[in-house]
């Protein structure tokens, strides 16, 4: 496929907001080949004609988002519904899912259960036109594990490697350990293991463990020798403690840690990613969007001790990471988790969690989530400053202008052409 050509452009008159520092200052940057080329204060350099002129008008630029928790596949929030349907159809209704989260100013999202190397490759080659795409395959699950999302009448193992789903079933290491190459052997850039029960899963418990200490191994290891990383599913201590012991490399949600918990964390300089606002949103919205009644009862569980968890992270350092984790409907709100972590986090952490944190854990560091020369020109435009307050962007619409991907405006606010 013909790449389309990328501009040269200056940006003049923009707050360059820089989330490792956490500063907003009045700049220009300037775009070369797809990469930040140079960037400084006022005034602007002069350049020559070929070179397009973009006066902001005191806007902020700043790098483009990262959500590090994304389901675009899970069209509805019963996710054993997609072992029912066509692939063709969940792969249409992730690329307008992707498309939205893009809007919405995400230019990098992780896939933690449900996308696959397809789908990556079709936001590569400007088949969808989404946000840079990392995936992981199927989520690893036990027989009963969050990752089995058959009803308790419902026989076979529900999973097969070709069909839309979120998860696969192993029982033991060698299972394990076979369905961990299979994800690797497609491109997967993490593994995703079920150490604890969850919410959309129907026959589990919230505070269960789930996955055998050699499971959890076989996984780390195959990982580790690809030179990838696992990320755990996990919601109580016990269940994260477990993992972090065992090699996992990032928590998902976390909800019900304590200070053991952050110790580890703290110990084996690992990421959690707590995912917010889509039990907020299960809470409003979950049985119109399809969320089993089984389900429904578990979200009061750890819908209200997320924030206490968070806090606690957050005051101890721990490596946090922006994920929203919404399904179905729900996805339009996942910028609402900006707001939701400013309720407890000050902004320029809220940012760096979206930005220079996320851009660590994915392997990316220095290529995305900064304004450092020689980076990725992922970047937005924002009226407003995140900065002095967080919520700007909780309301995309209003206040997105301008997204570029690589350097190539992907989408414009109609008021802003």
């Amino acid at each position: 496929m013909t790449r389309p050509s990328r501009p040269t452009t200056l940006f003049t008159g923009a707050g360059l907001l820089d989330p490792g520092a956490g500063t907003r200052t009045p700049g220009w940057l300037l775009v070369e080949d797809g990469r930040i080329a140079r960037s400084g204060g006022d005034p602007a350099p002069e350049v020559g004609d070929a070179v397009e002129v973009v006066d902001l008008g005191g806007a902020t630029l700043m790098p483009g988002l990262i959500d590090a928790h994304v389901h675009p596949t899970a069209f509805s929030a019963d996710l054993g519904a997609a072992m029912d349907h066509s692939p063709s159809y969940v792969a249409a209704y992730a690329a307008r899912s992707l498309n939205d989260m893009l809007r919405r100013g995400f230019t990098t999202v992780r896939d933690v259960a449900g996308g696959d190397w397809g789908l990556a490759r079709a936001v590569d080659e400007g088949l969808v036109d989404g946000p840079r795409l990392m995936f992981g395959g199927k989520a690893l699950s036990q027989t009963g594990g969050h990752g089995d999302f058959r009803g308790p009448g419902r026989q076979g193992n529900g999973t097969h490697a070709c069909c839309p789903g979120a998860g696969l079933v192993c029982d033991g290491p060698t299972e394990f350990r076979r369905a961990a190459r299979e994800q690797l052997r497609t491109g997967a850039h993490h593994l995703k293991i079920m150490l604890s029960g969850g919410v959309a899963s129907p026959t589990d418990r919230i505070d269960s463990t789930q996955s055998s200490e050699d499971e959890i191994r076989a996984v780390v290891e195959e990982a580790e020798a690809a030179n990838r990383y696992v990320t755990g599913h996990a919601y109580t201590a016990r269940a994260v403690n477990r993992g972090l012991r065992l090699g996992v490399r990032c928590i998902e949600h976390g909800n019900l840690i304590d200070e053991s918990s952050i110790e580890l964390f703290l110990e084996h300089d690992a990421f959690l990613v707590p995912t917010l606002v889509t039990y907020r949103e299960l809470a409003r919205r979950g049985e119109q969007e399809g969320l089993p009644p089984e389900s429904r009862a578990k979200v009061d569980t750890v819908l209200a001790r997320g924030l206490d968890a968070l806090r606690a992270a957050h005051e101890a350092g721990v490596n946090l990471v922006f994920g929203s984790d919404l399904l179905g409907g729900m996805q339009d709100r996942q910028s609402e988790e900006f707001a939701i972590r400013g309720t407890v986090q000050p902004a320029a952490d809220v940012l760096r969690a979206a930005t220079v944190n996320a851009a660590r854990l994915l392997g990316l560091e220095g290529e995305v989530g900064t304004l450092r020369e020689g980076a990725r020109a992922d970047l937005i435009v924002v009226d407003g400053d995140p900065l002095a307050d967080i919520s700007v962007l909780a309301d995309p619409a209003r206040t997105i202008r301008t997204v570029l991907r690589d350097g190539l405006v992907r989408h414009r606010r109609a008021d802003s052409l």
